[in-house]
């Protein structure tokens, strides 16, 4: 799982979502409000690990040794033009299957079960889920049970982006912290709420909070 303010966010006020965090194998920070807090608190972690980037660097490991992958999410048509990208670069990339299912698949036992028996039958090594925290976390969650030897990666907007169907950010916006910005100003309407009224009020907090925990670490304080 790859964790960012919003996921952060979430996890604070949700013991259950907090729990499907915490399952997760390995989980890294996507998101450099998440970096620079670990080094406020003097605890850094090795740096920004986004889902758009495991996206990429996975499929290369999955093209040297062999491991077929599946893509699942997005609109119409957006994991389709993810596997073109991926096996663009990478030739000898086997995707054994690709699916964007209908928006709201999820909220019935028989959507989710169809798409269970889709990917269980294409029988992957790695399967990219890009649905958005927490559903395609809960569903991945859900397949762990029909696929034990494969590795899951929730990956929010990665195949839309690997597709070019939405933009990202240049590299030094990246690096500065500054992707949610340009994310911002190509989708306002969607994302004005998410970035301004909800995720940098906690941001703002999270990096106060550490500071003070690094500076007074015997301080009874809240994150």
């Amino acid at each position: 799982m790859t964790p960012n303010v919003d996921i952060c966010r979430a996890v604070r006020r949700d013991a259950a979502l907090r729990e499907l965090v915490c399952s997760a194998e390995i989980v890294v920070a996507d998101g450099m409000p998440l970096v620079w807090a670990a080094r406020l608190l003097g605890t850094p972690v090795p740096g920004r690990v986004t889902g758009a980037d495991l996206l990429w660097s996975l499929s290369g490991v999955a093209a040297r040794r062999g491991w077929p992958v599946y893509l699942l999410g997005g609109p119409p048509g957006v994991a389709a033009g993810a596997a073109g990208a991926l096996t663009a670069r990478f030739p000898s990339l086997r995707v054994c299957g690709v699916h964007s299912p209908p928006y709201g698949f999820d909220t019935t036992a028989e959507g989710r079960a169809r798409v269970r028996r889709d990917v269980a039958a294409a029988r992957p090594r790695i399967v990219f889920v890009g649905l958005g925290f927490p559903r395609q976390d809960r569903l991945a969650a859900e397949l762990r049970a029909d696929l034990p030897d494969a590795w899951f990666l929730g990956c929010g907007a990665a195949l839309s982006f690997a597709a070019g169907t939405v933009p990202r950010a240049p590299r030094c916006m990246q690096r500065t912290g500054l992707e949610w910005a340009f994310r911002l100003a190509c989708e306002p309407g969607r994302l004005a709420r998410r970035y301004l009224v909800n995720d940098l009020p906690f941001a703002t907090h999270l990096l106060t909070t550490s500071l003070l925990t690094r500076l007074h670490p015997t301080a009874r304080l809240e994150c």
